[in-house]
């Protein structure tokens, strides 16, 4: 085990085209490439190659033979890719297995000397405070332990408040682990208790949370999801109370490998190794007693990306900023989502921050479906919000933006594919998401989705009324669509309404 202090270096070159990470990881090598526009950049691109690099290494030191033939190939596949898309900056990060192997300098050499790109070989401490640095992108507000469990080693950071502060890492990998003991489950545990027995700040996240990145943890999540009917089927920032985390790891661990096949979300490369890592969990659990896990999409790739982003990039909200991008690649006009968000904050005066943020990521995205069949507009345009790619939302977050943005195209907020999903949003919020949901529309109707019109207009709302204020003069405003859509709001709201002509 080796700890110390994290201090974050984001100082690599910048980068304003596309940015390619290979990750030579302990049990696959992964290709995922970033767009990066004039804002925080999403993939575009992503696979991964199974070359398990650290199977047999308990016992010899060195890399597979067989995984190293894989990857070799695997590497040729990706960087002859990532040439054809244009990549300007391509990193490869190689994490536990090519650090701890004996012949890991040697393979290393290999991939240099062929393909002429140098490799970063990361230490514990740069893996760990990379996984920190993705996963503080999408929760700036992180308070306990992240836990990045590999095939290699577990990678533990402690975070306050968003701040890190100290790193360990351990052989715990859960291929590692299941060499390590031979597969058998008892020694397997004895060698996690005694790993963690060593490392006091792990009780720091006592009451707090405990994130989880990785692969295995992502497949863990995915089973976590299945197992307990939960509405919403994405892994990013899934949060379960830890009591009930630890009683499905448990039950996890304990199950037989024939057992393990019939569960759907469990690929069958994983089974044998999936009790090691849910033991891991387990384990961490009970050492660190959070109040609940919060489950990452996010992690070391994505620190190493955001190393090479301008300082301002690196800041940016990444929702409000994907979103951004996604309404200028397939918004008609260029009705700026900022002044739909304006013109309907008079509805609710008593937002939060956080209302206001889901608010205008739903105005952001309330033209991402126009060019839809009008039969499927609203559905499709609910899915995909719902399961937007980006860092930097809660579930109840994407629930609100996605039922918002179906009923601003005249879904009803009471329909099956939101009943379904429901659960996740109180009742205020559910008033909400009608309320601003027909708001939107109503501002879409009035302007025509086209520039310069919706400024002349306004909202007021005063205690249990609300007046839409038009200029009289001008007949683009004269719409009996527009007076009934504002009658619609009006009820929804339960307050009268009146048309203003001046």
């Amino acid at each position: 085990m080796t700890e110390e202090a994290i201090r974050l270096h984001p100082d690599l070159q910048t980068v304003t085209g596309r940015i390619g990470i290979v990750d030579i990881g302990s049990n696959t090598v992964r290709l995922v490439v970033y767009d990066v526009p004039e804002r925080m950049p999403v993939p575009m691109f992503n696979e991964k190659a199974e070359c398990r690099l650290v199977e047999g290494m308990s016992k010899t030191g060195t890399l597979s033979a067989v995984g190293v033939k894989k990857a070799l190939a695997s590497l040729r596949r990706f960087i002859r890719l990532s040439e054809a898309m244009g990549v300007e900056k391509l990193d490869l990060v190689a994490t536990a297995a090519v650090r701890d192997a004996s012949d890991g300098s040697v393979f290393v050499n290999k991939i240099e000397t062929e393909f002429g790109i140098s490799v970063s070989v990361l230490s514990g401490s740069e893996e760990a405070e990379l996984s920190a640095l993705g996963l503080i992108v999408g929760v700036p507000d992180a308070d306990g332990i992240l836990g990045d469990l590999g095939g290699g080693s577990l990678d533990l950071v402690s975070i306050q408040k968003g701040a890190c502060k100290t790193y360990g890492t351990m052989p715990l990998g859960h291929l590692r682990l299941q060499e390590m003991s031979g597969e058998d489950m008892d020694k397997a545990k004895d060698i996690i208790k005694e790993h963690f027995s060593k490392t006091k700040w792990l009780k720091n996240a006592k009451g707090k949370s405990l994130y989880l990145t990785g692969g295995i943890m992502r497949a863990i999540a995915r089973v976590f999801i299945e197992q307990t009917n939960y509405p919403l089927h994405v892994v990013d920032n899934y949060t379960i109370r830890a009591d009930d985390a630890l009683g499905l790891s448990r039950l996890l661990a304990g199950l037989s490998p024939g057992t393990m096949r019939r569960i759907s979300s469990i690929s069958p490369s994983r089974v044998k190794s999936v009790p090691y890592a849910t033991e891991v969990l387990g384990s961490l659990i009970e050492v660190t007693n959070p109040a609940n896990i919060v489950f990452s999409g996010f992690g070391m790739r994505e620190g190493q990306m955001l190393q090479h982003l301008p300082e301002d990039m690196r800041h940016q909200d990444p929702l409000i900023a994907g979103a951004e991008t996604l309404a200028e690649r397939t918004g008609r006009f260029s009705l700026d989502g900022r002044e739909v968000a304006n013109w309907v904050a008079p509805l609710f005066p008593d937002n939060t921050d956080e209302d206001r943020r889901r608010i205008l990521a739903s105005c952001l995205l309330s033209d991402i479906g126009w060019n839809e069949h009008p039969d499927y507009r609203a559905e499709h345009s609910f899915f995909r919000a719902l399961r937007l790619p980006y860092a930097g939302l809660s579930h109840s977050d994407r629930v609100f933006i996605a039922a918002t943005v179906f009923v601003r195209y005249n879904g009803d907020s009471g329909a099956p594919v939101v009943n379904e999903v429901r659960s996740l949003l109180d009742p205020e919020q559910l008033n909400k998401v009608d309320g601003i949901g027909r708001a939107i529309r109503l501002a879409h109707t009035i302007s025509g989705s086209a520039p310069g019109l919706l400024s002349q207009t306004s909202l007021e709302r005063k205690d249990k009324k609300l007046i839409l204020h038009l200029p009289g003069k001008s007949s683009v405003f004269q719409s009996e669509t527009v007076d009934r859509r504002f009658r619609g709001l009006c009820k929804s709201l339960g307050i009268n309404g009146s048309i203003s002509r001046n």
